[in-house]
């Protein structure tokens, strides 16, 4: 049977991004799209950081950069700051590291050898001169660049809901998706175990031929009708509680041009600067504290009462699905899986997952079969290194002042692949071929930051005259480019006013 009609039932960040994606990629196909969207459930709001790859998301979908920025209370995103990850008493004030999104290879030179060797100053500050512009809070473009352009490699950090709101406005005027309001409340499935429609709360039964479930941590289509059971990864994950709160702040407050995420006795807390607010996250694992602890604790970082402000309970249902598309139904989003928002995983697993299902999208049931089968392998590989990367910001910890982070240091907890390359890595530093899968959502560039920002001990390699000679001469010119741009660069802040006040340039 050919496939002419896609239900995404569920709204939010992962069915707005579904929609826009497939309705972007079937486009010239005459496939109807129509997204489902319940009443009753709000936004969680989790997600609101995000990598790079969004940039070519959102232009690809045709979105205006400026627009993006004036409707979602965007700013910039240059890097994740991780602040007290390490023993205070042995790091001092330089208790923190950027994991930067500008590559660390300037004049695709690698300048890891040159800074094993002398390790003088911080790892990103040594390999990218995006370092001083974070730290002097600093835009990543100029007032007259191009939009979708910019002097370093940046992401965003939005407003959810108003995201959510935008993509939908983008997915119903650009690709045609059709928006209904209602409950799903039960499906009828064929002969053959597909789903053949779906009941709704206003007694209507609507009937497709393929289904997105965006439904949430309920995943209603995949695990409670089609029974795909959920594998929790709390034995190798930490995290299963978040208190969240929205900070309102002036608009004379200059705004953090990255994420930060500083480590506390049972987990880490997130603090996103956005335009007129902070969003902010308390994340802990409930073994080691309890919710009172957590909210005096996160109360105390915040420097205000918890009463004054909005905030909410969310606990994490943390792992996957043991698969991700069955029959005629693909999940995504959080009904997909979820694990802790320590390296913005969530808004990117599902823009990487739903590019990838957008692309070889089956034209009739019959092709599905094969499809689901290189969907599934393809995915859980990408959910698994995602699960490796999380891990090693705990591994490489030295703090011992608390059981959660003597705890979570137990290499037993870590995967076969993730042993090795540690292994391979105290005697040399990562290439690009230590990561041999376009499956991996974290690269070389990611674990080169995190690895040396953390103080990973890597055996010095010998670097003769020549390439030392060299590597000196790149290191000059990082410091010099950077000075430059810490002399040019408009504030963060700056920068965001002027978007406000006047469109950027066109590309």
């Amino acid at each position: 049977m050919k496939i002419k009609k896609i239900a995404i039932v569920g709204a939010g960040t992962a069915g707005w991004l579904a929609a826009n994606h497939l309705g972007k990629s079937l486009k010239n196909r005459g496939i109807a799209i129509t997204l489902i969207e319940s009443p009753d459930i709000p936004t969680i709001g989790v997600g609101e950081g995000t990598v790079p790859m969004m940039r070519e998301t959102l232009k690809s979908f045709g979105i205006s950069e400026t627009e993006f920025f004036r409707r979602c209370d965007a700013s910039f995103k240059q890097s994740i700051k991780f602040v007290n990850w390490l023993d205070k008493n042995k790091h001092g004030e330089q208790n923190y590291y950027h994991h930067l999104f500008d590559y660390p290879f300037p004049n695709n030179y690698d300048l890891t050898p040159l800074w094993l060797s002398k390790q003088n100053v911080p790892y990103s500050e040594m390999v990218s001169f995006q370092s001083k512009v974070c730290d002097s809070l600093l835009a990543p473009k100029f007032k007259t660049t191009a939009e979708y352009h910019g002097e370093t490699t940046y992401a965003y950090h939005l407003n959810a809901k108003s995201f959510a709101t935008l993509l939908k406005e983008n997915a119903i005027s650009k690709f045609n998706v059709n928006h209904k309001i209602a409950n799903v409340t039960d499906v009828e499935f064929d002969d053959e175990g597909f789903i053949k429609a779906v009941e709704l709360d206003n007694e209507a039964t609507d009937s497709y031929d393929f289904y997105i479930d965006c439904t949430g941590f309920n995943c209603f289509l995949l695990g409670e009708k089609l029974g795909v059971e959920f594998i929790g990864l709390g034995n190798k994950l930490p995290i299963d509680t978040a208190i969240t709160a929205q900070i309102p702040v002036s608009n004379k407050q200059e705004i953090p041009p990255y994420t930060i995420a500083t480590a506390h006795q049972a987990g880490w807390i997130w603090d996103i600067g956005l335009q007129t607010r902070r969003g902010t996250g308390f994340v802990y694992s409930s073994k080691y504290l309890s919710h009172d602890q957590a909210q005096a604790k996160f109360e105390k970082y915040l420097g205000l009462s918890l009463d004054s402000v909005m905030t909410k309970r969310i606990p994490m249902k943390i792992g996957y699905r043991e698969h991700f598309w069955k029959k005629n139904c693909v999940a995504l989003g959080l009904s997909q899986g979820f694990v802790e928002p320590l390296e913005a995983t969530a808004i990117l697993v599902t823009d990487f997952c739903t590019r990838h299902l957008a692309e070889r999208f089956p034209h009739t049931l019959s092709e599905s079969e094969n499809r689901a089968k290189t969907f599934n392998r393809n995915v859980k590989y990408t959910w698994d290194r995602v699960v490796d990367f999380i891990q090693l910001h705990y591994y490489l910890s030295d703090r011992n002042d608390s059981q959660f982070w003597r705890d979570w240091k137990d290499k037993v907890l870590l995967s076969d692949d993730l042993l090795d390359k540690l292994d391979l890595w105290r005697t040399h530093p990562p290439i690009s071929t230590d990561f041999s899968s376009k499956f991996e959502v974290f690269d070389v560039e990611n674990y080169l930051y995190v690895l040396y920002g953390m103080r990973f001990n890597t055996q010095s390699p010998c670097i003769n005259d020549n390439d030392a000679a060299l590597a000196e001469n790149i290191l000059a010119m990082v410091d010099e480019h950077a000075e430059v741009l810490k002399s040019k660069l408009p504030s963060h802040r700056e920068l965001l006013e002027n978007i406000n006040k006047y469109p950027m340039p066109k590309v």
